[in-house]
């Protein structure tokens, strides 16, 4: 898989959320080692991920990634839908807006920039329904 399309804040976020990431597919098992493998550099590993059950829903409960597996839950709260939350082995997270892979080229880049703005305050679901609001899909 090429590089993941992805925008982390800054020294870590301030808000909701702590960037963006559009995959290509809804194929996490295909999607999340290229995820993985560009975050290594940050906090180090990912152990585990949280995905919403809507987006996700034949997601895979283990995905291989470069020298280890990745842990994949599952969760149907509504405050998590959009999101993938990342769990790393020195017990820190990462909350990242998950775009959707048929999202439009303007919306995506909209939701990427505003997803790393350290001043951003708006939830996923609500950045997605601005940005369905102005762009169609």
């Amino acid at each position: 898989m090429p590089l993941p399309r992805l925008t982390l804040t800054p020294d870590g976020g301030h808000g909701p959320l702590d960037g963006a990431w559009w995959p290509r597919c809804d194929a996490l098992e295909l999607e999340l080692p290229a995820l993985v493998g560009a975050l290594a550099a940050g906090l180090g590993a990912v152990t585990h991920v949280t995905v919403d059950t809507a987006a996700w829903p034949d997601a895979p409960h283990h995905v291989p990634a470069p020298g280890r597996v990745i842990l994949v839950s599952l969760s149907a709260v509504d405050t998590e839908a959009h999101t993938i939350s990342l769990g790393y082995g020195t017990g820190e997270q990462r909350e990242l807006l998950v775009v959707p892979p048929a999202e439009a080229a303007d919306a995506a880049r909209w939701l990427l920039t505003t997803a790393a703005d350290p001043g951003n305050a708006l939830s996923a679901p609500h950045m997605l329904a601005l940005a369905d609001a102005t762009w169609e899909r």
